[in-house]
C-alpha cells in the first residue's frame, strides 16, 4: 500500500480545503498499482454535506472568532467538527478486495492498533461507527469511484466537546452545561483509554504509529510513498479554488433562506 501524505515542500499542509482537494485529486487522478492511504490532520474546520444548507447548520459568528472554516463535501451526511487533535485516514481499495459496504472488516486493522495501545473495548456498531466503551470515536464512509473503494475515518484522540457544541446550532439562545454533557455522553475520546506508557503521545506519534501499524512497518520512514508532483499540486489547488476554499461552493448554494443571530452568538 503507498503512502500519500500533504507534505509540499517539506511541509505538512492543514488547510482543510486542500485537504478535501487532495483527496478529490488522488481518487480521480492518481493510479498506481498498490492500494493507497493518505492521512490527514487539519487546522479547525467544519465539513457539511452536499445538500446542507449551511446557514442552518453553523453557528457563523462563533467561528468568524475563532478561525474555524467551513468546507462542503461532495457527499452527503451531517456537519462534523474537525480539528488537530484529530486524524483522518483515507484509503483507495481495489474493489477485488470485497470490503466495500463492511466497515466492521475497514475498521478491523485500527481496532488491532489500538488495542496494542491498551485500548480495549473498542468495536464496531451500528451501520458505520467505532464504538469505545459506549461511545462514539469514528465514522466511516464509503463509495465506489472509478472501480476502486474510496473509504475513510476519523479518529477521536482529543476531541473537543466545547466546539462541538459551539460551532453547530446557530439559532440556539443558550448552551447549557447539559448539552455539553450530551455530547460528552455520546462522543467519546481515545486518550483517557492509553496505557499509561502512551499517555503522553502527541496526535503526531499517534498518526505515525497508525500509518506504521496499517503499513505493518516499523517506522515511517520504511512506507512505500508516492509524492505529490509540482503538477499534482498546480492542479489540487485549481480544485480547492474552484470548489473547496470557494464561498460559492461552500455558501452560494442556499440564496434565499432565514438567518437570525443569538444573543450567544452576538
Amino acid at each position: 500500500m503507498y503512502l500519500i501524505e500533504p507534505i509540499r515542500n517539506g511541509t505538512w499542509i492543514y488547510d482543510p480545503g486542500i485537504a478535501m482537494a487532495l483527496q478529490d485529486y488522488i481518487k480521480n487522478h492518481v493510479f498506481l498499482d498498490d492500494d493507497i492511504m493518505f492521512p490527514h490532520i487539519t487546522r479547525p474546520a467544519v465539513q457539511i454535506g452536499k445538500f446542507q444548507n449551511a446557514y442552518e447548520e453553523v453557528n457563523q459568528p462563533y467561528m468568524d472568532k475563532h478561525d474555524i472554516k467551513l468546507v462542503r463535501r461532495e457527499t452527503g451526511g451531517g456537519a462534523i467538527y474537525r480539528d488537530e487533535s484529530n486524524v483522518g485516514l483515507c484509503f483507495l481499495l481495489d474493489d477485488n478486495h470485497e470490503i466495500f459496504g463492511n466497515y466492521a472488516r475497514l475498521y478491523e486493522p485500527a481496532i488491532k492498533a489500538l488495542k496494542k495501545l491498551g485500548v480495549d473495548h473498542v468495536s464496531q456498531k451500528g451501520r458505520n461507527d467505532l464504538i469505545l466503551d459506549g461511545k462514539k470515536i469514528s465514522g466511516a464512509a464509503m463509495t465506489i469511484q472509478n472501480k476502486r473503494i474510496y473509504a475513510g475515518y476519523s479518529l477521536l484522540l482529543d476531541p473537543d466537546y466545547d466546539a462541538m457544541v459551539s460551532v453547530l446550532n446557530p439559532n440556539q439562545k443558550k448552551i447549557e452545561s447539559h448539552d455539553i454533557q450530551s455530547v460528552r455522553s455520546r462522543v467519546g475520546a481515545i486518550r483517557p483509554y492509553l496505557a499509561p506508557e502512551h499517555q503522553k503521545m502527541t496526535v503526531w506519534d499517534f498518526t505515525n504509529y497508525m500509518i506504521c501499524q496499517l503499513l505493518e512497518i516499523n517506522h515511517v520512514s520504511e512506507a512505500k510513498r508516492y509524492k505529490l508532483t509540482a503538477e499534482d499540486w498546480a492542479n489540487i489547488d485549481t480544485i480547492a479554488k474552484e470548489k473547496y476554499n470557494n464561498w460559492d461552493w461552500n455558501y452560494g448554494r442556499f440564496h434565499q433562506f432565514e438567518y437570525r443571530f443569538s444573543q450567544l452568538a452576538r
